[in-house]
């Protein structure tokens, strides 16, 4: 992908990544690009922690992409190494150009430069054409997911 640059995420950044957040159906009804004061503070907490790793896919200056990679230490699975893609989003203008492929495979390459043992990720029930694209890559539907809004 010609003039493509995924990196670490900065502040300047939290506007762009929260309209890619915002730009599909379940998004526009979860976020406020509007109000960018809660994505600013949880920007900040994020930044400074070495097991998150939000990163933009950018192109001639442009945001086009985002997704977050968070690595979990854990002991079960004989005290595997996991880390998670939540937050995957990809411009509508990119969208079939290749562009989720490359970001999804740098965060298995991330990863697997961290040590990490297992990637797992979640997606909306509805989201069937992700379901397709991840298992596309490779991933598997092992597990239900199970969430409790607070």
């Amino acid at each position: 992908m010609s003039n493509l640059v995924i990196r670490r995420a900065h502040t300047e950044d939290v506007p762009a990544i929260v309209a890619l957040l915002a730009d599909d159906v379940l998004g526009a009804v979860r976020e406020t690009p509007d109000d960018l004061a809660p994505y600013q503070a949880a920007f900040k907490l994020i930044d400074v922690d070495p097991n998150q790793h939000l990163v933009v896919a950018e192109r001639e200056g442009t945001v086009v992409g985002c997704l977050q990679l968070t690595v979990v230490h854990s002991l079960s699975r004989r005290a595997a190494t996991r880390a998670i893609i939540e937050a995957v989003r990809v411009s509508s203008t990119e969208r079939g150009s290749g562009l989720g492929t490359t970001m999804i495979q740098w965060a298995i390459d991330e990863s697997r430069r961290l040590g990490v043992a297992l990637v797992q990720l979640t997606s909306d029930r509805s989201r069937t054409d992700a379901h397709r694209f991840y298992e596309r890559l490779g991933f598997e539907a092992t597990h239900l997911g199970f969430k409790l809004q607070l």
